[in-house]
């Protein structure tokens, strides 16, 4: 009986409404299910350029906080907390499992449990043209330039990242730079 009354408290909640249509929405396969989520979960954000695509198992937290420019690509199973601010300029893509993190619990203190102690928000700002490959992590602060790769598996500290760097490991370093490496033909 206690699961029928938490179903209908769940369907009289709106928020969690939302959570339940967003469940739904969230593997709706194909080109269909990629127009859905633009449209249902994207007309949350607190900004969207043209040209979004969001495949299947994307999760956002606080996705009025989280500002797309035009033509980015949110990959398979990524996970955005958003509640603490999240901008990101034009055509940024996120391989597969990419996880953007603006919250951290606050740790201030040992004899007070850190569930309790409340939460440290730093907003992620990431530039024009970036490519974080499958896996990477960014922690809360950060700000990375223009046309950066962060390369699969790396975790950015919040911290500064100066445009055109290609980054690797835990913590992220920088490993070499786009412009070294010359136009292509």
């Amino acid at each position: 009986m206690s699961l029928l009354r938490s179903l209908a408290r769940d369907l009289m909640s709106p928020g969690v409404w939302y959570e339940w249509i967003e469940a739904l929405v969230r593997g709706t396969p194909g080109e269909f299910g990629m127009a859905l989520r633009r449209w249902i979960i994207g007309r949350r954000f607190g900004a969207r350029g043209d040209g979004l695509v969001i495949y299947t198992g994307v999760r956002i937290f606080g996705a009025q906080n989280l500002k797309v420019g035009r033509n980015c690509r949110i990959s398979y199973d990524c996970i955005f907390q958003a509640n603490g601010g999240i901008e990101m300029g034009d055509e940024v893509i996120f391989g597969p499992g990419v996880k953007l993190w603006s919250v951290n619990h606050v740790i201030d203190r040992t004899d007070v449990p850190i569930f309790e102690q409340g939460y440290d928000h730093k907003p992620i700002v990431i530039g024009h043209g970036v490519w974080f490959g499958a896996n990477s992590f960014v922690m809360p602060g950060a700000r990375i330039g223009d046309h950066v790769v962060v390369s699969a598996g790396s975790v950015v500290a919040g911290k500064d990242v100066e445009p055109y760097s290609i980054l690797a490991g835990n913590p992220a370093r920088k490993v070499g730079s786009r412009l070294e490496r010359g136009p292509t033909p």
